[in-house]
């Protein structure tokens, strides 16, 4: 019975251990300068997207409208999507992986918050270019851009319902769902990414899209042309690096969603 007493003791010992003092677990300095890197350089980027894309379509695109003007209201289009696909989902992805500065089911709730207003955003803007298209008498659907564009909503929709009802309706009976939920975890992950990655295709080829046309427009002098070109380009090299830095922080193996701080356990 003593021997069994200070066994149990011991586990109680290490189990009470600090985190970070695990040499295992412990973040080093280039760890932590990498994580801030991370946290810094994809919120920069996620900003400025959307920063960049508003400059474009306020000085360039003539503004926004609504059904008064529908070429004035596809400008709608770009912001929505980009605000709601890229930078909204953006944020929400890499809270869920890098935020452990809180209960775990307080960063499901910020994570599910984000993607739901993305969701009037990206609706907004499906109305806003479909409506536009309608009244110009252009054809809907038709291109590359339109079948990602619709595939990438599509799969947006499937991922928050399973997302809302895996995670978050299952909490009820948690015990009895663990299995479940452990299965789904990385399916949802994974289909996360990818539907992220959809979007910033979708968006690049949009981008070119337009360029397309606006090279056909006879009303606008050549150095409006080459600045346009000059703004659209950045807009997709920011896209591509947003997906490559998202992709990075949910892959590494040091991130700190497989690395829980001290602080955190003891909330």
């Amino acid at each position: 019975m003593g021997n069994l007493a200070a066994s149990l003791k011991n586990v109680g010992k290490k189990e009470d251990k600090r985190y970070e003092e695990d040499p295992d677990n412990a973040w080093n300095c280039c760890s932590w300068c990498e994580y801030l890197l991370i946290v810094i350089l994809s919120t920069i980027l996620l900003v400025g997207v959307l920063i960049l894309t508003l400059f474009w379509v306020m000085f360039y695109r003539g503004g926004f409208a609504w059904s008064e003007s529908p070429a004035h209201q596809f400008n709608l289009h770009p912001i929505l999507m980009v605000a709601g696909f890229i930078t909204l989902s953006g944020f929400s992805i890499l809270i869920y992986r890098l935020c452990r500065c809180m209960k775990h089911i307080y960063v499901k709730l910020i994570h599910m918050f984000f993607h739901a207003v993305a969701i009037p955003c990206v609706a907004l803007g499906f109305l806003s270019v479909f409506d536009s298209h309608n009244a110009l008498q252009k054809p809907s659907f038709y291109s590359l851009h339109s079948w990602l564009g619709f595939v990438t909503m599509g799969m947006f929709v499937l991922q928050f319902v399973i997302g809302f009802f895996s995670f978050l309706v299952m909490l009820c009976c948690e015990n009895k769902t663990y299995s479940c939920r452990a299965a789904m975890v990385p399916v949802h992950a994974s289909l996360g990414l990818a539907n992220f990655w959809l979007a910033v295709a979708t968006a690049v080829t949009g981008l070119i899209e337009k360029e397309r046309e606006t090279a056909k427009d006879e009303t606008l002098s050549s150095e409006n042309r080459l600045i346009e070109h000059y703004i659209t380009s950045a807009i997709g090299i920011t896209l591509v690096l947003i997906g490559i830095i998202v992709t990075f922080a949910v892959r590494r193996s040091n991130a700190p969603a497989s690395a829980k701080v001290y602080v955190t356990e003891r909330i």
